[in-house]
Parts: structure tokens; C-alpha cells; sequence
């Protein structure tokens, strides 16, 4: 079998570079729209997190102050006689 000249060998060479570039390419495209939709997903998180925070300081703000459990209620034994 004859040998490719130095030149054939050299477009084959560019050839292969070039799908490989072009697959490069597509792979990077659809690496950026991941990117894009998982920055989205996670800003929309976030923004949920902060309504349900405010919500929650919201109704936290509401209740009234004897209604939070001391240090002493929280520590005593229970007074039902089944325990």
C-alpha cells in the first residue's frame, strides 16, 4: 500500500481537528445552557427561601410573648400520672 504524502496526511489531521472542534463547540453550547437553567432553578430557590423566611418572622413577630416556652416549662417532667 502506497504512503500518504506529508500533505494528505496533514489534511486528514485538520479534518479530524475540526469535527473535534465542532463537537467541542455543541458540547460547550449545551454545557452553558445547563448552566443557565441551574442558575435560574437556583435563583427562583433562593427568592422562595426568602419569602418563606420573611412569612416565617412574620408569624414568629405575631405570637405573643408568654407564648414561647421558657427554659424552666421546657425542663420540667410531665405531671400526667402515665409516665
Amino acid at each position: 500500500m502506497e504512503q500518504a504524502s506529508p500533505i494528505d496526511q496533514i489534511a486528514e489531521r485538520v479534518e479530524r481537528l475540526l469535527l473535534r472542534y465542532e463537537e467541542l463547540q455543541r458540547t460547550n453550547a449545551l454545557l452553558t445552557q445547563q448552566v443557565a437553567t441551574l442558575t435560574q432553578e437556583r435563583d427562583s430557590y433562593k427568592s422562595r427561601l426568602s419569602a418563606a423566611r420573611s412569612r416565617v418572622d412574620a408569624l414568629l413577630e405575631r405570637l405573643p410573648a408568654n407564648a414561647m416556652p421558657s427554659a424552666t416549662t421546657a425542663t420540667t417532667a410531665p405531671t400526667d400520672s402515665r409516665f
